[in-house]
């Protein structure tokens, strides 16, 4: 059995395995064909945190598979009041058939799959977003932008750039890392991606200076500077990140034909304008529907039934 917790856990050959898994549901989807691969299996959704993309595309994700989803927020559910982790994962996992859980700490997460019986999947912790780098590259794949890329991430050093630090280590991809100072990564991951990186010859690169790495980027990729639980410090933030939106002058820095992702949801003049969030180079909303079909082909692969799609 294998959880799916970090990028970290998965080789080269696996991830592609499953964005391509994820590729040929999504064929079928649009050709509105829907194979029951799941049929009548059950995935509870644990959320710590809310969310619009992860609760609509794992819960409708899991119904075109042909099983259902069940909503638990920590106020619905005892680990709310106060239920060991370790006591809810031993009584969920054997009632459901896979988990989902969007929280706060990796470790709890991590603690949550080490009592588990099925499948954990990470929906979101402050370290790691690994569901939604594979709806990431799943759209530079269909938009021709996998080979040898040169993706730019520019902003805060949060959980979506130690994800895109472990698919770019582990895929051998050039990415480079934009974030004022004080922001940067956390330096053990730092570290762990630098290891995977010399393996796969990824070259991965740190700075203060945003139009240094945008220079020449196929992919230009943000996230917003007040993720949920730095409210306190906003205005701090705002200050800090002076010089670090995505505007059309710093776009024309990159190619001419480059990508703009965002994980969305995007707030219009701080880490991008609306001109490049609406603008042609933006795929914003393919990324958006990808987590749905990215995140089919990761339920489908955990369950074994990968050769069956």
């Amino acid at each position: 059995m294998r959880h799916f917790l970090t990028l970290k856990d998965y080789t080269k050959e696996e991830i592609l395995e499953i964005i391509e898994l994820g590729l040929r549901i999504k064929a079928e989807v649009k050709a509105k064909r829907f194979t029951p691969y799941l049929e009548k299996q059950t995935l509870a959704m644990i959320f710590e945190k809310s969310s619009t993309r992860t609760r609509v595309s794992f819960e409708t994700g899991i119904y075109q598979l042909g099983g259902m989803g069940l909503f638990l927020s920590s106020r619905d559910i005892q680990l709310g009041r106060g239920e060991p982790m370790k006591d809810t994962a031993r009584v969920i996992s054997r009632m459901c058939d896979m988990v989902m859980i969007r929280t706060y700490s990796q470790s709890k997460l991590e603690e949550f799959a080490s009592f588990s019986n099925v499948p954990v999947i990470n929906g979101l912790t402050d370290e790691y977003h690994p569901v939604q780098l594979m709806a990431d590259y799943m759209t530079m794949m269909e938009h021709g932008k996998d080979r040898n890329p040169v993706v730019a991430y520019i902003g805060d050093g949060n959980n979506m750039a130690h994800s895109w630090l472990m698919l770019a280590a582990k895929l051998g991809f050039e990415l480079r890392i934009a974030t004022p100072k004080g922001y940067e990564c956390n330096p053990e991951i730092v570290v762990d991606a630098m290891e995977f990186a010399q393996r796969s010859g990824a070259a991965l690169l740190f700075t203060n200076d945003p139009e240094d790495a945008v220079a020449g980027a196929d992919v230009v990729t943000t996230d917003t500077w007040v993720s949920m639980g730095d409210e306190e410090e906003k205005e701090k933030r705002l200050r800090d990140f002076a010089g670090y939106t995505v505007d059309e002058k710093m776009m024309k820095l990159a190619h001419a034909d480059a990508i703009f992702l965002h994980c969305l949801p995007a707030y219009r003049g701080l880490e991008v304008t609306e001109d490049v969030l609406e603008g042609p180079q933006s795929v914003v909303f393919d990324e958006a529907e990808n987590r749905l079909h990215a995140q089919k082909g990761v339920m489908v692969w955990l369950d074994g039934k990968r050769d069956e799609v």
